[in-house]
Formats: structure tokens, sequence, C-alpha cells
């Protein structure tokens, strides 16, 4: 790879999947801002949100940016949900956004095998009414941060691989 790629996109649509997809399947490095922060933190994201709240969390997300920015090259990068408000994202590297409807990704994420562990793993799908006001209020927002859109709504793995690897490897 060139530079790093930033996979942004709502959550449960797929952006680590496909990420370790990807990593396998190249041979490139990948890795994820909530687990570099869970590492950092030594504690789980909703923990982290239930003891110090969003703010901490958010502080914490410009954190990891700005150390992505100055240290990480030629890496695959897949960001928690919220990171596309990050102030420098863009100079991390080519952001590229998973892009696919709020009831694609909900019955994705509910019929998979592990369906329940996934659902638990996002408590905002907990309450559909306000998940889907959450993906409505970042959809604009996505599209407009990204320098890369691929929809991956009724594509298979492998498909999605090759859109992301002509941005990877231009």
């Amino acid at each position: 790879m060139k530079n790093n790629i930033l996979l942004i996109g709502f959550m449960g649509v797929g952006k680590g999947t496909i990420a370790r997809a990807f990593a396998k399947e190249y041979k490139v490095f990948n890795i994820d801002t909530d687990d570099l922060i869970e590492s950092k933190e030594n504690r789980k994201i909703t923990k982290i949100f239930k003891k110090q709240g969003e703010e901490y969390f958010r502080k914490l997300e410009q954190d990891t940016a700005n150390w992505l920015e100055n240290s990480v090259k030629n890496t695959l990068i897949s960001c928690g949900g919220g990171f596309y408000k990050i102030k420098n994202i863009n100079k991390i590297g080519t952001v590229v956004l998973l892009d696919a409807s709020f009831d694609w990704i909900y019955n994705r994420l509910s019929t998979a095998k592990n369906a329940k562990s996934k659902l638990a793993k996002r408590p905002l799908f907990k309450d559909l009414k306000k998940a889907r006001e959450l993906y409505n209020e970042r959809e604009k927002a996505y599209k407009e941060i990204a320098d890369v859109v691929i929809n991956v709504e009724d594509k298979d793995e492998k498909e999605i691989l090759k859109e992301l690897a002509k941005v990877a490897f231009l």
C-alpha cells in the first residue's frame, strides 16, 4: 500500500470484517482504532463510556488519531463509528466509507451466526429508533469526509476486497 487507508462507516457495516479479510488476502497490516483504545485503557469501550462518558472517549479517539498520523504508515485502519469526527482524519490517510442502508446493516447483524454477540457489542442497537436516528445523523457526514465510497450492500466479501484494492494499490 502506498498510504494508510481508513475504513469508516456505521457500526455493524463490516469495517472490521473487511479489514481483517483484506489484511489476510493482501498481506498488509491492519489495526482497529477501538482495539487501540481498549488496549491503551485496559478496558472495553462500553466500560469507558459508562465510567467517563462520550466526551472522554472522543478525546481518546483524537489521541489515537494523533498517534496514527505521526507513527503509522502503509496500514489499513478500521475506525470506530464516530471516528469520522476526528479533526485530522484526512491527514492520516485515504478515507474509505463502507456504505449500506440501516436496514441492511441491522439485517446483517441480526442474521449472523453469532448475532447475539454482534448485537451485544453494539448496545445502541437495543433501541432501534435511536440507532436509526444516529445512522440518519451520520450518513451525510460520512459521505462528506470520505475520499472514496464503497457500497457494500448485497456484495460478497471478494467484490468488496477488489474495490478496496483499487484504492489501496493505485
